[in-house]
């Protein structure tokens, strides 16, 4: 619950911001996307999901204005999915909106307690804690 309660708040942030139609979700493509961009069969390998899966994501998130999609300057018959500036502003504002949860929790419960408790939470968790194949986990992209 203190993971939906964070992600709705971070949402709840976006969309004052601008972004009402990010979805917990697109934080992973944009974040499998990268700073260089990727493809459609990539983005679906990181991600855990189709390539046809990863395919309607990227689609919809053009329509929203969040990616845009490419030739390959390197090679002509791949098409490359990049971030828009619109993408990376949603990026750098849900970055900011989990600064503004992560010190209201540290205010709330105290900097010792907020620090023991990432201390235990890293201690139950893989060392690869952050991986980006959740959608295909939870079972869709889109």
């Amino acid at each position: 619950m203190a993971f939906r309660t964070v992600i709705d708040e971070v949402h709840e942030d976006l969309a004052r911001h601008g972004h009402p139609d990010v979805r917990p979700m697109h934080g992973f493509v944009f974040q499998a996307i990268g700073p260089h961009g990727t493809t459609a069969a990539d983005l679906g390998r990181t991600l855990g999901v189709s390539k046809q899966a990863a395919g309607k994501t990227v689609a919809n998130l053009e329509q929203l204005g969040y990616v845009s999609v490419g030739h390959d300057p390197h090679d002509a018959r791949r098409k490359l999915v990049r971030l828009t500036s619109r993408g990376v502003e949603c990026l750098v504002l849900s970055a900011r909106a989990f600064e503004n949860v992560r010190a209201r929790w540290s205010a709330e419960l105290g900097t010792e307690r907020l620090r023991a408790l990432d201390d235990d939470l890293r201690r139950m968790t893989p060392a690869d804690f952050f991986r980006l194949d959740f959608p295909g986990w939870f079972g869709t992209a889109s």
